[in-house]
C-alpha cells in the first residue's frame, strides 16, 4: 500500500487535477474576453514567472545556437495550441472539447513512431484504432445534438498541433534545457497572441470581474509554471510511463467538473467516447515491465549525469 501512494503518485495526481480543472476554469472566463488576448497573456505571465523561478540555470538558455528552436516550439505549443485551445471553448463545453483535445496521446504515439522511429506494437495499434472510434463517437453525438462543428474541428487540431509541438520538442530534447524551452516558448509565443490580438480584437472588450481575472491567474499559475515544474522533475524521475497512463483521467476531471459547476450536458455517447479515448490512451502509453524499468534507468542515468 506504501508504494502506491508515493511523491511522485501524489505530484502526479495534482499535476492532472491541475490540467483537469484548466478547462472548465477558462471556460468560465472565455465569455468575458477576446480569446487571442486572453492566451497570450496567460501565456506570457506563466512563461514570465517560470523564468523568474529558474533564473538562476539562465546560462543554460543558449539563446545564439537554439532560438529557433525556441520559436518552432512556441509556435505549435503555445500560437497554435493555447490560442486555438481558447477559441475552441467558445463554441464547445469544456469538458467535451478537453476529450478532443486529449486525444493527443494517441496522435503522439503515431507521429513518434512515424518521426522518432519509437517502436509501435500490436496494442498500440490496436490504441489508436480504439482512440479513433471514441472520437468518431463523440463528433458524431456533437453534430445529433447541435454542437458546434466548428468547435470539434478546433478540438481535433488543437490535438493535432500539440501532438507535433511535443514529438518536436522530443527530437531536440538532447539540446535544450525543458524548464527554459517551456518558458521561452510562452514568452515568444505569448507575445505573438497578445500582438496579434491587439490587432484583431479590442482591449477594451476584456472584462476585469471575478470570473476573467480567476482564469487568468490559474493559467498563469497553475496551469504553467506549477504544472510544467511537476511534469518534467515525473518525466526526469522516469515516471514518464505513469504520466502517460494517467493522462485519460484530465477529461473525466473536465466533464466531472463542468457537469457539477457550469451545467454543462452529459450524454451517453459522449461518455462512451470518453470511455473508448480513456482506452486507447492507455493502450497507447501502456509498457511492459522490462521497458518501464529500461526508461527509468535511462532517466536516472540522464539525472546523474546533470548532476
Amino acid at each position: 500500500m506504501g508504494k502506491l501512494f508515493t511523491k511522485s503518485t501524489a505530484a502526479l495526481l495534482l499535476l492532472v487535477f491541475v490540467w483537469g480543472g484548466s478547462w472548465p476554469i477558462y471556460k468560465l472566463a472565455v465569455p468575458y474576453t477576446p480569446p487571442l488576448l486572453f492566451a497570450g497573456m496567460r501565456a506570457m505571465i506563466g512563461g514570465l514567472l517560470l523564468a523568474a523561478l529558474i533564473y538562476k540555470m539562465r546560462s543554460k538558455i543558449n539563446w545564439r545556437e537554439n532560438w529557433s528552436k525556441y520559436c518552432i516550439s512556441a509556435f505549435f505549443n503555445t500560437i497554435l495550441f493555447f490560442g486555438l485551445q481558447t477559441v475552441g471553448l467558445i463554441y464547445l463545453p469544456g469538458g467535451l472539447f478537453s476529450v478532443l483535445v486529449y486525444f493527443q496521446p494517441v496522435l503522439l504515439g503515431l507521429f513518434a513512431w512515424i518521426w522518432l522511429g519509437e517502436h509501435m506494437s500490436p496494442i498500440k495499434i490496436i490504441g489508436l484504432i480504439v482512440g479513433f472510434i471514441g472520437i468518431v463517437i463523440v463528433s458524431v453525438d456533437g453534430l445529433s445534438t447541435h454542437i458546434s462543428v466548428v468547435g470539434v474541428v478546433l478540438g481535433l487540431v488543437t490535438a493535432f498541433s500539440w501532438a507535433l509541438g511535443v514529438v518536436y520538442v522530443k527530437k531536440v530534447s538532447n539540446e535544450v534545457n525543458a524548464y527554459w524551452m517551456v518558458s521561452l516558448q510562452c514568452i515568444i509565443g505569448g507575445g505573438i497572441l497578445i500582438g496579434t490580438g491587439s490587432i484583431f480584437e479590442n482591449w477594451s472588450a476584456i472584462e476585469w470581474n471575478g470570473a476573467y481575472l480567476f482564469g487568468l491567474g490559474y493559467g498563469s499559475t497553475f496551469g504553467i509554471p506549477l504544472s510544467y515544474i511537476i511534469y518534467y522533475k515525473l518525466i526526469n524521475a522516469g515516471e514518464a510511463s505513469k504520466v502517460g497512463t494517467f493522462t485519460f483521467l484530465v477529461p473525466i476531471i473536465s466533464v466531472f467538473i463542468g457537469t457539477i459547476f457550469l451545467d454543462e450536458p452529459v450524454t451517453y455517447p459522449l461518455i462512451m467516447g470518453l470511455l473508448f479515448v480513456g482506452i486507447s490512451i492507455c493502450f497507447v502509453n501502456y509498457r511492459g515491465k522490462n521497458a518501464i524499468a529500461s526508461l527509468s534507468n535511462r532517466a536516472q542515468i540522464k539525472v546523474n549525469m546533470e548532476k
